[in-house]
């Protein structure tokens, strides 16, 4: 059994009928989808979307420069007036 990861739950066949009174129910939280009681997916605020999106980024960001500062002592000095 998967675990739901919203305190709000919502089945597809309710969604579909209700959207926009269970978003504002609510209230700015997660609601889990379920689809013959198993979470499917899960409505979040935009705000909040773009948030993880963007710590997401960070996230790859971070992963890139430690990948780059091990590659780093193989790398060769340059300096800006040389080139």
């Amino acid at each position: 059994m998967k675990t739901i990861s919203a305190n709000t739950t919502v089945s597809v066949s309710e969604l579909k009928k209700n959207l926009s009174s269970i978003i504002k129910k609510a209230d700015g939280e997660p609601i889990a989808v379920l689809n013959h009681n198993i979470p499917t997916a899960y409505l979040v605020p935009s705000d909040t979307y773009d948030k993880l999106i963007s710590k997401l980024e960070d996230y790859e960001l971070g992963l890139i420069i430690k990948q780059r500062e091990a590659e780093k002592p193989h790398a060769v000095e340059v300096k800006l007036n040389e080139l």
